[in-house]
């Protein structure tokens, strides 16, 4: 009986001796989990050619067994594009804001089954509905154009992800009239089945071409087309379609009734031009043409908070409407140098951001109170923040840290702030708080106004020194003094999970 009871305390003893040894690891290989779930580094390329560049940004989570928890629902596109390309005529199964990062852009869609056509310019939002045909043009001759985008699933096709589908094309990329038969199209566009065939094999550069034909030894004809004015299209169109100008009234009539309101002739029109809708050279403006909506310039509107250490503002469907049909919100922050965004929480919205310039710190904490994720991001990284996790923004000492980003609300985000003037804190604080951190009124009180600002505070105490890879900064921790006293502290915490893991049938065996 005594021996039975010395090899179980000499299991246990063995056990945390275990533990001890590889508490360290452990928390090692937790923190770089967390990066490789909120630090969305993995991307894909859905296009590239000599004239641009379209990647996605892989969608964050985990889970297991299949099952995925605190799924990412929205992907990030990032679109590049050379001087005088064309992206060309398309429609997603997913809806499309567009921020316009570098350049100028022209972009061309449908919108309540009008041709609308919009002139962006750096700073300017702008949202396509999912199943919309568009096309993007980078007119300038010297300056690339870079977008970046939310792409949120529509919910209504039943795909994982999302899909183009490309209306310009040919041998590459296919355009999905090349799907239909060659009858179908020359009885739908009423011309010969030679003619169909010419316009649906002759490109082959890509879903990015160059607008200049020197630089394509086969110019697609919706490159062509592009180079013309609006009210040129229509004709243009006309032409290569053969459409008869001179049909009698009785024709047309007999036409109509053969051919449906969704036919492939009336969608093209209406993508490229109306017919009795010409314009003159120099109508169309700055602001481009037809009855859509206009784009919203972030950089044209005042900070919804500023203060001496930096500024945010936030765009919901309220303020622009378009908005309301993805349901996503946009925002905008920038951080002087050491400053914090302070911890907070967001209540109604899954969070994504894109590092635009400078660097920082991400620090954001699971639902136990544990650190989930502690890493620097520098320009171009994305992170996301999952709806209820508590986190902050820090900016590194050398210098302003601006991202943006986009929120899955198109409503008002209202984030709860945890620290600062504004804080949930100072909204509820009383004898349930001060009771609740095991502290008296007085205490909590001092510890609650010694804080003076709100929403962005300094920090330059805490503040990142300078860029670095997150996995160094990580490991210099390690060889100082502070990065072992904060492993100490990992550890001691980390403790008592792991005890209670051994299991209840060891432990009441000590009874």
């Amino acid at each position: 009986m005594i021996m039975g009871s010395y090899r179980k305390f000499l299991l246990i003893l063995l056990l945390l001796v275990e533990v001890s040894v590889g508490t360290s690891y452990e928390v090692e290989e937790e923190e770089k989990w967390g990066e490789g779930l909120f630090l969305l580094h993995d991307s894909k390329e859905i296009v590239r050619t000599d004239a641009g560049v379209m990647r996605v940004v892989s969608k964050g989570g985990f889970g297991g067994g299949g099952v995925s928890i605190f799924q990412s629902p929205m992907h990030i596109g990032f679109i590049t594009m050379e001087p005088n390309t064309l992206f060309i005529p398309q429609y997603m199964s997913a809806h499309l804001t567009l921020f316009v990062r570098r350049g100028e852009t022209r972009i061309g869609h449908i919108y309540k089954d009008d041709f609308t056509e919009r002139r962006l310019k750096e700073g300017d939002i702008y949202s396509i509905r999912a199943g919309s045909a568009f096309y993007l043009v980078n007119p300038a001759e010297g300056q690339r154009l870079h977008i970046i985008c939310s792409i949120s699933n529509s919910n209504n096709l039943g795909l994982h992800g999302f899909q183009s589908f490309f209306i310009g094309g040919g041998i590459y990329p296919t355009s999905i009239l090349s799907g239909f038969d060659t009858l179908t199209l020359s009885t739908a566009f009423n011309v010969s089945s030679e003619e169909v065939s010419e316009i649906l094999t002759r490109q082959l550069s890509g879903a990015i071409v160059p607008l200049n034909t020197t630089q394509s030894p086969t110019p697609s004809i919706w490159a062509n087309f592009l180079n013309l004015e609006q009210h040129q299209r229509h004709d243009h169109l006309k032409r290569v379609v053969h459409l008869e100008e001179e049909a009698s009234s009785e024709e047309e009539d007999e036409e109509r009734e053969q051919q449906p309101t969704w036919s492939l002739r009336k969608f093209m029109i209406n993508l490229f031009g109306h017919e009795g809708n010409k314009r003159k050279k120099g109508d169309e403006g700055r602001r481009g043409s037809g009855k859509g909506p206009d784009s919203y310039n972030l950089f044209d509107r005042k900070p919804d908070y500023k203060n001496d250490y930096g500024w945010s503002l936030a765009l919901d469907r309220s303020e622009y409407s378009p908005l309301k049909h993805s349901d996503i919100g946009v925002y905008l922050v920038n951080l002087s140098a050491g400053a914090m965004m302070a911890p907070h929480i967001n209540p109604t919205a899954t969070e994504y951001g894109i590092v635009l310039r400078g660097s920082g710190s991400i620090q954001i904490v699971y639902p136990n109170g544990t650190l989930a994720m502690n890493a620097v991001v520098n320009e171009g990284d994305v992170f996301w923040v999952p709806r209820y996790f508590p986190f902050c923004q820090i900016a590194s000492r050398t210098g302003p840290f601006e991202f943006f980003g986009f929120t899955t609300t198109g409503r008002k985000n209202m984030p709860q702030f945890l620290v600062g003037q504004n804080s949930i804190l100072q909204s509820m604080r009383g004898p349930e708080f001060a009771a609740a951190f095991g502290v008296s009124e007085e205490r909590l009180r001092r510890i609650l106004d010694a804080q003076r600002e709100a929403v962005i505070l300094p920090s330059a105490s805490i503040a990142p020194s300078e860029p670095m890879d997150p996995r160094g900064e990580e490991e210099e921790g390690e060889r100082g003094e502070k990065g072992k006293e904060k492993k100490k502290m990992k550890d001691v915490m980390k403790m008592p999970e792991v005890i209670k893991s051994l299991g209840n049938d060891i432990m009441m065996g000590l009874a």
